[in-house]
């Protein structure tokens, strides 16, 4: 994939598969994903992140590439200029530095927050109870576990599904018990940790530009 350069989405996955060819039997699951993140953000909803260790660093990886531009530019729409403007050289200020976002929250990140659910209830539920605060029906959790047997991520899909979330899991070839919490689970063709997480980049790399690519290519 290439800065700048407007791809369609077919062409996206193509390319990511050319350059990791292992990736083409998760073709299908990568392509629903995507689909069920386009519409989350297309009717307003959120997207959920959650992972350990390095896959709380995915997460927050991820938040990245989607709260501000990625691949394509995302300038403001000219009524948000406008609206910026009226509030003089500050608002003529934010007009231009500001990009258009899509709201990617990475769970976990509120250290207070996640100690105090850690101390009080267990570490178990650190993220089950943050998508309970901030997961509505029609958002989307996107839960990564390179084992699929992350109790805390476990725990998260259940609570997302119970509240009408989709779940779209990125795990290791044995998807394990949150596989089985989930709508959509690509199992990346891997079972030892530092590789799973290396074929975890490509995916969510792919997603990532699939998704901007329908929000913001056609402008």
């Amino acid at each position: 994939m290439n800065a700048g350069r407007a791809m369609d989405t077919d062409q996206i996955l193509d390319d990511t598969i050319l350059r990791h060819p292992t990736l083409a039997q998760c073709r299908a699951d990568i392509s629903a994903a995507y689909q069920t993140l386009a519409g989350t953000f297309r009717r307003g909803g959120r997207l959920l992140i959650c992972g350990n260790g390095g896959s709380f660093s995915d997460a927050e990886h991820i938040a990245g590439e989607l709260a501000k531009a990625f691949l394509l530019p995302r300038p403001l729409t000219g009524e948000q200029k406008a609206r910026f403007c009226e509030a003089g050289d500050i608002g003529a200020a934010l007009a231009k530095g500001l990009q258009r976002a899509l709201p990617a929250i990475p769970l976990g990140t509120a250290g207070a927050l996640s100690s105090a659910i850690a101390n009080d209830n267990g570490q178990e539920f650190i993220y089950a109870q943050q998508v309970l605060a901030y997961g509505t029906a029609g958002d989307t959790l996107l839960a990564i576990s390179t084992s699929g047997r992350s109790v805390n991520v476990v725990y998260a899909a259940q609570t997302a599904k119970t509240m009408g979330l989709t779940v779209v899991a990125l795990t290791g070839k044995d998807a394990g018990p949150l596989g089985e919490r989930s709508d959509i689970t690509i199992r990346v063709p891997a079972e030892e940790t530092l590789l799973v997480q290396e074929l975890h980049l490509p995916v969510y790399h792919a997603l990532c530009a699939m998704v901007e690519q329908e929000m913001f290519g056609g402008d």
